[in-house]
């Protein structure tokens, strides 16, 4: 019998709640049979907007969640006072085993907040990191972190590296990935105080395949495979880089549009365009896992669409299948601590 992989989706989180939530849950399961999804959020709203689609019933639970985390709200007291809200309500079935993930397009300071106190770090999990899938030249990079630890001290780099190579290599299956620290220079001295702390921590560990320093200009490149970095850098890449993407994207149809002959021009490359555009499409990835807790919680973009949503669900499925959790602890925990004794 085919094992299901329940995953909680805040129905209430994003800018485009809960249409789009919705409909990425029914798309889900509509696509596969090892899914069921449980919205979470105001049961009445949730109600009127499945009705609009066809799905396997035993597929799609809902629970009631009367509250919602708003963005602006300060992530601790959201978490503390909003006790039935959409993301507690969440975080706490998969604390109790009654779901093995819980995603959502919601306030990002509630979801870091809420993924460690609620669901709680693995045992020697320093910190739990961020790591969203950003598309490359040749492929795809995890970037770990892009927004959970802005004062992240080596070790926690250390651990990032470690756990960011067990999910590139099981769950988007990448084998002995590349990992490089982000850096302002090729140089083994060249960074600040962190960085050449952390390098040559990096250059001990026998269990990754560490390449040294990756300067940002060779991360579209496809560089490296796990990019390793604090947060206040990582978030900083990221958003560069979506903004930079969105930006070349309305140049490019500006320029095709502006004359006859580049809209004869353009009517000519538009296929081959639209299927580069495509692989550089970063919802095709899904959401960010925050690894190192003691369940699975995946945070897609406030501006998530359904596909994002679905392609979110469904990495769930490859996490748990892979049993990242367990290998986290056996590779990582373990190893730490015969190298202590």
């Amino acid at each position: 019998m085919q094992e299901i992989t329940t995953v909680v989706l805040d129905a209430m989180g994003g800018d485009h709640a809960p249409g789009e939530m919705v409909k990425g849950a029914i798309d889900a399961v509509n696509m596969r049979d090892d899914i069921k999804v449980i919205l979470v959020g105001q049961e009445d709203v949730i109600k009127e907007e499945i009705g609009k689609y066809q799905y396997p019933e035993d597929k799609i639970g809902i629970v009631h969640a009367e509250e919602v985390i708003e963005t602006a709200e300060p992530p601790v007291n959201a978490i503390r006072k909003k006790k039935n809200s959409s993301i507690v309500v969440g975080m706490n079935m998969v604390k109790n085993k009654e779901a093995d993930a819980f995603v959502s397009a919601g306030s990002s300071g509630a979801i870091l907040v809420g993924g460690q106190v609620i669901v709680g770090r693995i045992r020697g999990i320093e910190r739990p990191p961020l790591a969203p899938i950003i598309p490359t030249e040749s492929g795809v990079s995890l970037l770990i972190d892009c927004g959970a630890n802005v004062d992240a001290r080596p070790s926690h780099l250390v651990q990032f590296a470690k756990m960011g190579s067990i999910y590139m290599e099981h769950v988007v299956g990448i084998k002995n990935p590349r990992v490089a620290i982000v850096n302002i220079g090729a140089e083994e001295d060249k960074g600040n105080a962190l960085v050449k702390e952390t390098f040559p921590l990096l250059k001990a560990c026998t269990d990754i395949n560490f390449v040294g320093s990756i300067e940002a200009r060779e991360i579209p490149h496809g560089g490296a495979d796990v990019i390793v970095c604090e947060a206040f850098v990582g978030n900083v890449i990221l958003k560069l880089y979506e903004g930079l993407s969105s930006t070349l994207i309305s140049l490019v149809k500006q320029g095709m549009m502006s004359s006859v002959t580049s809209k004869i021009g353009a009517a000519m490359a538009l296929p081959a365009l639209k299927k580069t555009l495509k692989e550089f499409d970063a919802s095709k990835y899904g959401g960010a896992p925050l690894l190192g807790l003691n369940g699975l919680v995946v945070k897609t973009h406030g501006s998530a669409k359904a596909m994002e949503v679905t392609n979110s669900i469904i990495q769930c499925v490859t996490f748990k299948n892979e049993d990242i959790n367990g290998k986290i602890k056996k590779n990582i925990i373990v190893s730490e601590e015969k190298t202590e004794a």
